[in-house]
């Protein structure tokens, strides 16, 4: 194995904790819960783990500006922010949408803690993001651009780990999971979950809730998966390599699309803050745990011929329900 470059900006590990009163209300398999809700920075979220290995990277590059992109709710972008501030890095976010008068929840932190916004169409991110890494260059600075979610092979790298991570705790707890459920829309969690789950020994399966359509569908996205995740091990210099057919991801969930609160998102948070205190955000976390619900339910998930409960990872988020208050609220 190479030795891989890392900052520490996550508090880990993080707990993970049984949900005992859902449970008891689907009187199904046991469900427990990941809390990537609590690494630490600026409010949390999956993304911090991912940003330790690629701030690392922008700093040994000798890299003076990061540039990344997502929506106005971008939990990405918030921690992006802060890891850049962390380290003295300036922070350039390219947002896609328009802006509104009033900044609020994901967007309001972006601002307070010193980025730098760029609206553009949302298709356009991609090539913004370049555009204004040359203008960057052409003035002297060294840009590093972080691709949407930090979902390349460099920081993906955080979810490896953070899949041994949580397969040592569950031994520790005695607690014996046949799957493992994330909401998955840039890629780069759901890979680093599958490949890190491979090389610990787990022989469970990996879920993910797809939570965009964008321009991706069955087929293509587990082609993506499957090269992010086999960036993050040539990354790393294991040998392991996985194919699409690795992947396991329920396309069924996507609702009228992306960052759009139906009823299930609703019933979702709702259930989850009145029964075990814990908020949900209305768009990943809130989709994906409104698909476990009825997966469950249905007797799709949890019951598995290997057995089990189901761990279900809260990637954080919790900021952007101030920027759906009125969505979340209906």
């Amino acid at each position: 194995m190479k030795q891989i470059l890392r900052v520490q900006l996550a508090q880990l590990p993080t707990p993970i904790e049984p949900l005992e009163k859902i449970t008891a209300l689907l009187g199904g398999a046991r469900l427990l819960i990941k809390r990537d809700d609590q690494t630490g920075l600026a409010l949390g979220g999956n993304k911090t783990r991912k940003l330790e290995y690629l701030i690392a990277d922008a700093l040994s590059r000798k890299a003076d500006v990061v540039i990344t992109a997502g929506a106005a709710q971008s939990n990405h972008c918030r921690q992006t922010a802060a890891a850049a501030t962390k380290f003295g890095l300036r922070c350039v976010l390219v947002v896609g949408g328009n802006k509104p008068d009033i900044p609020n929840g994901n967007l309001l932190l972006d601002r307070m803690l010193g980025a730098e916004i760029h609206w553009t169409d949302r298709d356009r991110r991609g090539e913004r993001m370049e555009e204004i890494a040359g203008e960057f260059r052409r003035e002297g600075h060294r840009p590093y651009i972080i691709p949407i979610g930090g979902s390349n092979g460099v920081g993906a790298q955080g979810y490896v780990a953070a899949a041994r991570e949580a397969v040592d705790q569950l031994a520790a707890m005695g607690e014996h999971v046949g799957t493992m459920v994330v909401a998955s829309s840039s890629g780069g969690t759901q890979a680093g979950l599958a490949l890190g789950a491979k090389l610990a020994g787990y022989k469970g399966r990996i879920l993910g809730i797809s939570i965009d359509k964008g321009e991706r569908g069955p087929d293509r996205y587990e082609v993506e998966l499957a090269a992010i995740a086999n960036a993050a091990a040539e990354v790393m210099g294991v040998s392991e390599r996985m194919v699409p057919e690795d992947f396991w991801v329920e396309y069924g969930y996507l609702g009228e699309g992306y960052g759009i609160v139906g009823s299930l998102e609703r019933e979702a948070l709702s259930l989850m803050a009145t029964q075990e205190a814990i908020i949900l955000d209305p768009v990943y976390t809130g989709r994906a745990f409104g698909a476990v619900l009825d997966l469950m339910r249905r007797g799709v998930l949890g019951r598995e011929k290997s057995g089990g409960g189901v761990l279900f990872w809260h990637t954080g988020g919790a900021a952007a329900c101030f920027g759906y208050a009125k969505e979340i609220a209906t």
